[in-house]
């Protein structure tokens, strides 16, 4: 009886430690800011479309590089409201034009503000100041871990403040592409978020954090949510403080106030396009969607420039003036 107590001790003792040592090097292979993400190098969810044309590309490029030699932006920082204290980056392009109207710009996973150049040039040429921060882990800024949207959220709102404190008339729309389509769903639905915040726009974003895990998960190594998931997650409450589980966009988007525009591109294959169904219908406020045939992840605006920015700018225009 004794010996078979041992053995049985001895058995859960190793499930444990593996438990621990799956949840951990899962939680490194994503989250982990430090570590290299080898899994998105040759991705062939993340090929650039063969859609998107070349000279139209080209043409924008172009315009992206003009605009970073004649626009330099002020650097700006913030620190985190939780008990980590992080210090974040950020960059504020000013405009002469923009009277009260405010953009702010959010990157996606591994980015970072440098990133997303096209976006800031579009929303400052329409007569926008325009903020854009690097998120945790990312960029400039401090942390040791990704916060998939997350944290995130509360972060959005100090930057949110710093806008406010700068302008306090000020009408503001939030943009995210990816990671950053998911952080500011996931802003929607903040209790104290300001009605200075007029509309939101979001670009293939996820549903919830867990979801996409669980999808790229199968997708790249077949394995099943319990028990891989569900060690990441012990190990992610631990190390970064937050539960995948609880990072849901579609629950943050059913207490939106907020306007949401929902855009995706048709053949997403790394953030599913079905996923933008279920936050457009979770979404209980004026609401439209926008899907870019043939574009996969990150590249609608890419593919058609016009629809996307023609369909952004209606959107924007019924809560925030845009004239110049």
């Amino acid at each position: 009886m004794k010996k078979m107590a041992l053995v049985v001790g001895a058995i859960l003792i190793l499930l444990v430690v593996a438990y621990g040592l799956v949840g951990n090097y899962f939680y490194n292979f994503a989250l982990n800011a430090d570590r290299e993400k080898e899994f998105l190098d040759g991705n062939p969810h993340l090929e650039e479309s063969e859609a998107v044309l070349a000279s139209v590309a080209e043409e924008a490029e172009i315009a992206d590089e003009l605009f970073k030699q004649d626009h330099k932006p002020e650097q700006v920082d913030i620190v985190t409201s939780d008990e980590k204290r992080l210090s974040l980056n950020g960059y504020v392009y000013e405009n002469a034009n923009a009277d009260h109207r405010w953009a702010i710009v959010v990157h996606g996973y591994t980015s970072d503000a440098s990133s997303m150049t096209r976006y800031v040039r579009n929303f400052h040429d329409k007569g926008f100041h325009v903020l854009t921060p690097d998120l945790r882990g990312h960029g400039e800024s401090e942390g040791d871990y990704i916060g998939m949207g997350w944290h995130d959220r509360k972060d959005m709102l100090l930057w949110i403040d710093q806008v406010l404190e700068r302008d306090p008339e000020a009408e503001i729309v939030l943009f995210g592409v990816s990671m950053g389509g998911a952080t500011v769903m996931m802003t929607s639905g903040e209790e104290d978020l300001p009605e200075n915040v007029k509309v939101i726009v979001e670009d293939c974003g996820y549903t919830s954090v867990s979801d996409v895990f669980v999808y790229q998960l199968d997708d790249l190594f077949g394995l099943p949510e319990f028990p891989v998931i569900r060690a990441a997650n012990t190990i992610t409450k631990w190390r970064a403080g937050y539960d995948l589980y609880e990072a849901s966009a579609v629950e943050q988007v059913e207490k939106s106030k907020t306007p949401i525009l929902f855009i995706h591109g048709d053949i997403d294959t790394f953030v599913p396009y079905e996923m933008l169904d279920e936050v457009y219908e979770a979404a209980a406020v004026d609401k439209e969607k926008l899907i870019i045939p043939n574009a996969g992840h990150g590249d609608a605006e890419k593919v058609d420039p016009v629809t996307y920015w023609s369909t952004v700018w209606q959107f924007v225009e019924r809560y925030i003036d845009t004239e110049v």
